[in-house]
């Protein structure tokens, strides 16, 4: 289970910054000025949706468990890797609009939308193939998606300047490498 947390939490983390979501946090901060309401809302759609990504992850890896399950899963760890160095934009067209719902329930929905086929999401089901513990994962994941988005949310676009996003994602994606290539290490009995 630590193991389970751990490399949820550093993944995710890592991969977030500079994600669409944490673009979209920025913009929810700058438009709402209310920053535990845009907190919450990020708290509360990142555990249902990966929830549900690292339950369909942990599924499906109990169903399909064999070599050719796990090489595959591998190499979506090793496709993450290449798909985190791709830096994210967010476009005006895709901010949410102020709704009447307030500060939480806007970033309730637009985090839990946005979130849909991001590579965190990704990230999180082939977490939870490789783990077969979607709590763990859940809980890491989530831990790394605050860990990233909290200080985006009270710090805006500060942290953003400051942080260097090319490093950060070469950091991201060596770690989804190294857990690609020790899958397919342990798969084919080398480990």
């Amino acid at each position: 289970m630590f193991e389970a947390l751990f490399t949820s939490t550093a993944i995710v983390a890592l991969a977030e910054i500079g994600d669409k979501t944490q673009l979209l946090a920025i913009v929810l901060a700058a438009r709402f000025k209310r920053p535990l309401p845009i907190i919450a809302g990020i708290l509360v759609a990142t555990l249902a949706n990966h929830f549900l990504a690292a339950l369909a992850g942990s599924l499906a890896a109990g169903w399909l468990d064999g070599p050719a399950f796990r090489y595959a899963i591998a190499a979506g760890f090793l496709a993450m890797a290449a798909w985190t160095l791709v830096p994210d934009k967010f476009d005006d067209d895709e901010a949410p609009a102020v709704s009447r719902g307030g500060a939480f329930l806007t970033t309730l929905v637009a985090f839990f939308f946005v979130e849909m086929g991001d590579k965190t999401q990704v990230a999180t089901i082939a977490l939870g193939a490789r783990f077969h513990d979607a709590l763990a994962v859940t809980a890491g994941t989530t831990l790394g998606m605050m860990l990233a988005n909290v200080p985006a949310v009270l710090l805006g676009g500060e942290i953003v300047k400051r942080v260097p996003l090319g490093v950060v994602r070469v950091v991201a994606a060596l770690f989804f490498a190294v857990l690609g290539v020790l899958l397919l290490l342990a798969t084919a009995g080398v480990l």
